[in-house]
């Protein structure tokens, strides 16, 4: 093992980790995608949808356009005859945030459920003070298999089981429920959750594993250690949110001692005049170049960190979504844009499905991006539009990268932003 990194090795050895490295197949399927997501250990949700749902995004990054039925199979479980099957490879728990994850991983989310239990359960809290909503709602799932919390709240408000209560009481007692471990994710209708007892979801076996603490977060901080390539403790832990530093640090001297990790530098990482400690896994490979042009969901593994992004990219990443649309700098959902080892730019993308369009909303360079880089991302915005099905493609005037693409697109339309905060000067000096 190397020890010592220079800051575009490190890039290349944690983009390798995470796979894209690797050739894309000509057409990728479920056992590529299992693969990935393999590689990744964790499938982060999110519920905003204004190109493509986040947990599609890594998979297209990684492998190009692929069915997202076929992921649709493997992570969105489907019952039969009221229940559902407990054979599915995939269930969701809070892993980073809310992610897919393996059933089989179940027992190694033990310690964390018991923390949540203790903090979210315990005397005083919502959770105690409401026993009587959360035992209603737990028969409710009892007799009735798995739900959806409208179809809870709809017999409450109906008054034909229980008393009134509301949709968001109905929803806090399943979320926190889920949080502990007494409820399981059983599928979900459309992007609707569908609640179900962790006995009726998750194989007895795996309810009845016990894996202390120390072994769990030591195994999750070797999976984390194995995605990320080169990593710090804060990397480490942020993959799982581990929030115990000292159990990390535990953990990554067992993982030292076992031969698995090896202390390495890496050039500009350091606080001040010392050096930050980082770890190479055995595993880790460091290629020649690495061969990509896609575009990253805000909350793929290679950004997810933002700290991590800023130390290997020099990318200073924040989401605008919930900033008022006058004071965004980027656009509403700007995702980043990956060309080789390198993040050259970020592009807020939206599907106009009424008109097959992908609309650019804005668009970005980083500083000293390579002289290729507009033709390559034009590629990668073409792909993305023939994954999500969309046949035109519609570029703003808003940002320094938009002129350069529709000179790379002469096919494409142009439209104005609205409802940012580009000034006139501002779309006129980006068009220059």
């Amino acid at each position: 093992m190397k020890q010592h990194l220079s800051l575009p090795e490190a890039r290349r050895v944690a983009l390798a980790a995470q796979g894209f490295a690797r050739p894309r197949p000509a057409a990728p399927g479920v056992r590529q995608l299992n693969a990935a997501i393999a590689r990744m250990g964790v499938l982060q949700i999110d519920s905003v949808n204004v190109f493509a749902r986040s947990h599609y995004m890594p998979l297209f990054s990684r492998l190009g356009g692929y069915d997202t039925t076929d992921l649709d199979r493997l992570v969105l479980r489907h019952g039969v005859g009221g229940r559902p099957r407990s054979t599915g490879a995939y269930i969701e728990y809070l892993a980073h945030e809310a992610t897919f994850v393996p059933l089989a991983d179940w027992p190694l989310w033990r310690f964390r459920m018991e923390a949540m239990r203790a903090k979210y359960g315990g005397p005083g809290t919502w959770y105690a003070e409401n026993r009587a909503t959360v035992d209603w709602v737990r028969s409710e799932l009892a007799e009735r298999g798995p739900l959806r919390p409208a179809q809870i709240e709809s017999d409450a408000h109906r008054g034909q089981r229980g008393p009134w209560w509301d949709w968001d009481v109905v929803k806090r007692a399943l979320e926190l429920m889920w949080r502990f471990g007494e409820v399981a994710i059983a599928g979900r209708r459309g992007f609707e959750r569908r609640y179900g007892l962790a006995e009726h979801v998750v194989p007895a076996h795996l309810l009845d594993t016990e894996v202390p603490r120390a072994d769990a977060i030591r195994e999750l901080v070797r999976r984390s250690a194995r995605a990320s390539g080169v990593a710090t403790a804060s990397d480490l832990a942020d993959y799982h949110r581990i929030r115990d530093r000292r159990a990390v640090l535990a953990a990554v001297s067992d993982l030292v001692d076992a031969g698995e990790l090896a202390p390495v530098t890496v050039e500009g990482w350091s606080r001040g005049a010392a050096a930050v400690r980082a770890w190479l896994h055995r595993d880790a490979t460091l290629p020649r170049r690495i061969d990509a042009a896609t575009v990253l969901t805000p909350f793929d593994p290679v950004v997810w960190f933002r700290e991590r992004a800023e130390r290997l990219f020099d990318f200073d990443y924040r989401i605008e979504i919930y900033t008022p649309a006058a004071k965004r700098r980027f656009g509403y959902y700007s995702l980043p844009v990956l060309v080789d080892d390198r993040i050259v730019g970020r592009v807020d993308l939206k599907a106009d499905r009424a008109t097959s369009t992908l609309r650019v909303q804005s668009a970005w360079w980083e500083r000293d991006v390579p002289a290729d880089s507009a033709e390559r991302v034009a590629r990668a915005l073409r792909e993305a539009a023939a994954w999500q099905g969309l046949e035109h493609i519609s570029i703003s005037t808003w940002g320094d990268a938009t002129a350069d693409l529709a000179f790379a697109m002469p096919d494409a339309a142009r439209h104005e932003p609205a409802g940012t905060a580009a000034t006139t000067l501002e779309r006129e000096l980006s068009a220059v």
